[in-house]
């Protein structure tokens, strides 16, 4: 079922709009290939797109992050769907004059999720969630390059090095700017790094309920390129690896599993924070069993498969530990003094070509399928997993994560839970387009590739 807008939110959308004195009102959704797309209607003739939402052809999400229009039935472009918006998600653009915006969900003619929303699909998780008793907080920690467009190609802008104050003097200008504006649009920045490539940045949101965790990831990244390009002149990539001889790009996902009214957090052990809870284990341990389809979720570009390798603090194994950075899956240890509430996981096999609302979705449903299963996990990985031996690897039920994108979907092809959870049409769809973008990008080669996609994501 998708949330519709009420009178009462639609006619505060639109004292808002004209409050902040806009022009222009951008209705914005993110498809299935991960690139944030939408439409814009003048001010004065919002009423109606408010409440009946912008058509949108069918096949618009048939349309890979290459801009190629794949096949798929029932996605031809015949017929219409529409982009409806959430009234709870509008902020005012700071780096632009009079223009705003709004996530939106996308509805068939009867107002429900037509099967390739990919909002609606955390949501249905979401619930699903809460059927069994839980409430899923998660937060995406980015990382991404500043860069200086040339004649040559994009070039590093504001290196340092790593957590160093000098790195963080030479983006100051810059990153003062998103900070700033992140803040303006309600965001919650707990941190503003530089990272270890250079001119890698990282920047943290606080954790919220799943579905505004998902949106605040696509006001992040639609924040960092709209400053760094309207205000700087400057490129922003958040592509997994921009550069083929610097550190890739992820976007992390921490997450906790909490009682459904939000009071207690459930992922530490009753007796020891520093352990993981029965629920959490089973949790856990589901993310694990179907890792190797999730990632066609959470690394589902051409590009993903040259940052999951290993030494890249990336995680290119099924694989888990307690503060273990070469693991997929790393357990954090808690702060002293709120160690309840700062209990958290990390997925590290996640990048920001993901689409925010089916990477936390996929790995919300693979979670839930382990504790309806009750799984338990694995002895952790107490080293590197490269570097262990066959015994340990095989107490740790260490495996190989897919190598390419195309070993990635066949994964998910095969996997029942996640299909299932997506949906028939949107299954096809996400088969269909990626495999579209493999096969091109396999022609294309990996330098053109990175052009291509340097800044889309």
């Amino acid at each position: 079922m998708t949330a519709q807008p009420s009178p009462q939110g639609e006619a505060a959308l639109l004292r808002r709009v004209a409050d902040d004195r806009l022009r222009l009102l951008r209705f914005l959704y993110c498809d299935p290939s991960g690139v944030i797309r939408g439409k814009q209607v003048h001010a004065a003739r919002l009423a109606g797109p408010v409440h009946s939402g912008l058509g949108l052809t069918r096949a618009q999400n048939a349309v890979n992050v290459l801009d190629d229009l794949v096949p798929i039935p029932d996605m031809e472009p015949v017929g219409e769907v529409r982009i409806v918006p959430d009234p709870a998600t509008y902020v005012r653009l700071p780096w632009l004059d009079g223009v705003g915006s709004v996530l939106c969900d996308q509805v068939g003619h009867d107002g429900r999720d037509w099967g390739c929303c990919p909002r609606a699909f955390l949501r249905r998780t979401v619930d699903r969630a809460a059927e069994a008793g839980l409430r899923v907080r998660a937060s995406f920690e980015n990382e991404f390059y500043l860069a200086e467009p040339t004649e040559q190609g994009p070039v590093p802008w504001g290196d340092g090095p790593v957590y160093s104050s000098a790195g963080l003097d030479r983006s100051a200008r810059v990153v003062n700017d998103i900070v700033d504006a992140l803040i303006e649009q309600g965001l919650d920045v707990e941190q503003a790094i530089n990272e270890y490539g250079p001119g890698q940045q990282e920047i943290s949101i606080r954790y919220d309920d799943a579905l505004a965790a998902a949106d605040n990831q696509l006001r992040l990244r639609d924040t960092v390129r709209g400053v760094v390009e309207g205000r700087h002149g400057l490129l922003a990539s958040f592509a997994p690896r921009p550069f083929p001889d610097a550190i890739g790009s992820g976007t992390h996902v921490h997450f906790s599993l909490w009682s459904t009214d939000g009071g207690a957090n459930l992922m530490p052990g009753p007796a020891d924070p520093f352990a993981v809870s029965e629920v959490g284990r089973a949790f856990l341990a589901g993310v694990l069993d179907h890792l190797p389809a999730l990632v066609a979720l959470t690394c589902p570009s051409y590009l993903s498969y040259d940052r999951l390798r290993p030494g890249a603090w990336a995680g290119s194994t099924v694989s888990w530990g307690y503060d273990n950075r070469e693991a997929a899956l790393r357990v954090a240890s808690p702060f002293r003094g709120r160690e309840h509430d700062s209990a958290n996981a990390e997925l590290k096999a996640c990048d920001a070509s993901s689409n925010p609302h089916l990477a936390l979705g996929g790995l919300v449903l693979a979670g839930l399928d382990g504790v309806e299963r009750g799984l338990d996990l694995p002895e952790p990985a107490a080293h590197d997993p490269a570097k262990l031996t066959v015994a340990q690897a095989r107490r740790s039920a260490i495996r190989p994560l897919p190598a390419t994108q195309a070993d990635a979907l066949d994964h998910l092809a095969a996997d029942a839970v996640l299909t299932d959870g997506l949906g028939d049409l949107m299954t096809r769809c996400i088969l269909a387009t990626r495999r579209a973008e493999y096969d091109r990008c396999v022609r294309m080669g990996d330098d053109a590739v990175r052009a291509a996609t340097f800044a889309i994501f």
